[in-house]
């Protein structure tokens, strides 16, 4: 089915509004997928805020210029399935993992992040990233380690004080 002009313009509006919000992004190879695949793709990626589309190349080259995805413009070729991680830079990865992992037909040809093309091989560390509330509470525990074993080793004088009194008691009680 062909799009008239004002479609193709709809289109890459906005892909290019959502590529410009962006945290990352992967270019995946669907052919052979069914359908409903796709569609279990798309609700599993709805969930976690990740933008889900397909578009035709020419489209997608014209929606990703002047974005930080703009050096994905070469390597989008054949038919392509472009996700985009609204929220959180790791969420575009660890649906493309599940995803590649239950389908094998589901390649994932290009991967960006931040407007740097990375390997597709990188996708695995991609999808290690932490959410932000992880990360928050990493930096908490680290902040607040050294304040913890500092109160730990001032408490520990007068706990081991008592502990040499009751020591010296026992002693004069057994004896």
């Amino acid at each position: 089915m062909a799009l008239n002009l004002a479609q193709k313009e709809a289109i890459v509006a906005e892909v290019a509004e959502v590529a410009r919000g962006a945290f990352s992004a992967v270019a995946a190879e669907y052919r052979g997928l069914t359908v409903g695949q796709i569609t279990k793709l798309r609700v599993e990626a709805r969930k976690v805020g990740v933008y889900v589309r397909v578009v035709k190349n020419t489209l997608a080259r014209r929606a990703l210029e002047g974005t930080d995805f703009a050096c994905m413009q070469d390597g989008l070729t054949g038919p392509l399935i472009l996700a985009f991680a609204k929220e959180d830079p790791g969420a575009v990865g660890r649906v493309a993992v599940a995803f590649a992992k239950e389908h094998d037909k589901f390649q994932v040809r290009l991967v960006a992040v931040g407007g740097k093309l990375l390997d597709p091989s990188k996708l695995s560390d991609l999808a290690k990233m932490p959410t932000r509330n992880q990360a928050l509470s990493l930096l908490l525990a680290t902040m607040k380690a050294p304040v913890q074993k500092l109160a730990a080793t001032i408490n520990e004088v007068p706990g081991k004080l008592v502990r040499t009194l009751a020591a010296v008691r026992d002693a004069k009680e057994a004896a």
